[in-house]
C-alpha cells in the first residue's frame, strides 16, 4: 500500500487527515458483463435488468437507484443465469469503457437495490469495491474531473474511443480513510442532484403546460375563437396583416474599416445573439452616431420584437433598450393600440414556420420585409385581450427562467465541486 499526503482544495470542517491513495485493481475487482445489444433486450417483458453503456454515457447520472429508474429488461433465463456470479450489489460501480468521444469512462453507481436482478451489459466493466466505501463516494470520484484526467491518456481508438480494464487497473482511486467523511461527501453530492432533478422536472412541466395552452389559446386553423379564453371575452377574433399593424424593418452595417464607426453606445445587434433569453438591453458590439447615419440601420424603440430573417430564420426578443440591428432581420415594431409586445413574441413558432415557409435564397434562405408584412394573423379585436394574454405567457416564461437559471447555477456548484472536492 502507498499512502499520499494528499487533501482536496474544499472539504468539510471536522476532517483533517490526509486521503488515501491506491491502484484501481487493489480497491476494485471486476465482474462479468454481458455482450446483449439492444435488440436482444426489452422495456416490458423480463426477468433481470441491464445497464447498457450508452444509458451510462446519456441518461444516468453518477449514482443510479434502480428502483425508480427505467431499465431495459432481459428475458433468457440461461442467460440470466450465465451471469449469476456477477448480479449487482449496491455500491458496485459500472464503467462505460466505448463512447465516441472523451466522455468513454463515465460510470454509475448501483443504489437502491431491492430483489432485482441487475446485470451490467454491452461495453461495460462492472467493479465491485473490496473494501467497504460509503454509498455515492465511488460513483462520484469516478466521475470526478480528478479520476477522469488519468483516463485521456489511456484511451485508444479514433472515431470510436474506447479504455481497457488493463488500463484502468493502474489507475489512482484516492478517498478519505474516514467512512463518516465518505458519507458527507455522498450525501452533498446526493442533495445536489435532488434539487437539480427538482428544478429539472418544474422546468420539464411548466414548458408543457406553456407548449399546451400555445395550441389551445390561439385559434386553430379555420377558426375565430381560441379554446381556451380568458374571462370577460367573447367577440370573435379578427384576421389581419401583420403590416397592418406593425411596422417591418430592415437593419444595416457599417463599414467595419472605419474605425470611427464603432465602440459607440448605440447598440447594434446581430443574429448569433438572440438566443434564448427574452429582453435584450445591450449588444455586443455598439455603433457611434457616425456609423449609425452612415449606414442603413434604423433606431427601434423598446418594445421591439426583433425577428431573425436569416442564417436561421425565427429566432425572437423583445428590445428593452432602444437600439438597432444589422440586415439579418426584419424586426416587428407595433402599432400603438394595434399590437402588444409580448402577445407577437408569443407567436414566435408561428412567426417562424411563416419565414421558412415564405423565405427563399440561393445562399441560405431569407424572408423579406414585405413578405412579413404579408403575414395574416388571428387577432382579438382589442388591445385588453393581446396584453392579457401577453402577461399571462410572460408569466409563464418568467418561471421558466427562474427554474432554468436556478438549475444553471446548480450544475455550476456541482462541476466547481467535483473539481475541487476529490484529489
Amino acid at each position: 500500500m502507498t499512502e499520499k499526503a494528499v487533501k482536496p482544495e474544499i472539504r468539510f470542517a471536522g476532517f483533517n487527515d490526509a486521503w488515501e491513495q491506491r491502484k484501481l485493481g487493489e480497491v476494485l475487482t471486476s465482474l462479468q458483463n454481458n455482450t446483449l445489444s439492444r435488440a436482444d433486450l426489452s422495456s416490458e417483458q423480463g426477468i433481470a435488468k441491464n445497464v447498457h453503456y450508452g444509458d451510462i454515457l446519456v441518461k444516468f447520472g453518477e449514482v443510479i437507484d434502480v428502483k425508480t429508474e427505467s431499465l431495459p429488461l432481459i428475458a433468457d433465463e440461461a442467460v440470466i443465469a450465465k451471469y449469476k456470479s456477477s448480479f449487482l450489489q449496491n455500491g458496485d460501480v459500472i464503467v462505460a469503457d466505448t463512447a465516441e468521444d472523451e466522455t468513454v469512462g463515465k460510470c454509475t453507481e448501483i443504489a437502491g437495490l431491492g430483489d432485482e436482478i441487475v446485470i451490467s451489459g454491452l461495453h461495460t466493466i462492472p467493479y465491485r469495491p473490496v473494501r467497504k466505501f460509503a454509498s455515492g463516494y465511488l460513483g462520484y470520484y469516478m466521475n470526478s474531473v480528478s479520476f477522469h484526467n488519468q483516463l485521456l491518456p489511456l484511451m485508444q481508438g479514433i472515431k470510436v474511443t474506447s479504455i481497457s480494464k488493463t488500463a484502468l487497473q493502474n489507475t489512482d482511486i484516492i478517498y478519505p480513510k474516514s467512512a463518516t467523511e465518505q458519507e458527507a461527501i455522498g450525501k452533498y453530492f446526493c442533495q445536489l442532484d435532488n434539487l437539480i432533478t427538482l428544478h429539472q422536472r418544474k422546468y420539464d412541466k411548466l414548458t408543457k403546460v406553456k407548449k399546451s395552452m400555445l395550441e389551445k389559446m390561439f385559434p386553430k386553423n379555420g377558426a375565430n375563437v381560441p379554446e381556451i379564453r380568458f374571462k370577460g371575452f367573447s367577440d370573435a377574433w379578427e384576421q389581419r396583416k401583420l403590416g397592418d399593424i406593425a411596422d417591418i424593418v430592415g437593419g444595416g452595417t457599417p463599414s467595419t474599416s472605419i474605425s470611427e464607426f464603432w465602440d459607440g453606445d448605440i447598440d447594434w445587434y446581430a443574429p448569433a445573439e438572440i438566443a434564448d433569453q427574452i429582453y435584450l438591453a445591450s449588444s455586443q458590439r455598439k455603433i457611434t452616431e457616425q456609423g449609425y447615419n452612415h449606414s442603413s440601420a434604423k433606431l427601434l424603440p423598446v418594445g421591439t420584437v426583433l425577428f431573425t430573417s436569416r442564417a436561421g430564420i425565427g429566432k425572437t426578443a423583445i428590445l428593452s433598450r432602444k437600439g438597432c440591428t444589422n440586415q439579418g432581420f426584419q424586426s416587428i415594431v407595433p402599432h400603438k393600440d394595434e399590437l402588444d409586445s409580448y402577445f407577437i413574441f408569443s407567436r414566435t413558432e408561428e412567426l417562424k414556420r411563416y419565414g421558412e415557409s415564405v423565405g427563399s435564397g440561393s445562399t441560405f434562405a431569407e424572408v423579406s420585409g414585405k413578405q412579413m408584412a404579408n403575414m395574416e394573423l388571428m387577432m382579438p379585436k382589442t388591445l385588453v385581450e393581446q396584453k392579457t394574454i401577453g402577461q399571462y405567457f410572460a408569466s409563464i416564461d418568467n418561471l421558466i427562467t427562474l427554474h432554468q437559471r436556478e438549475l444553471e447555477k446548480l450544475k455550476n456548484i456541482k462541476k466547481a465541486c467535483l473539481e475541487k472536492m476529490f484529489v
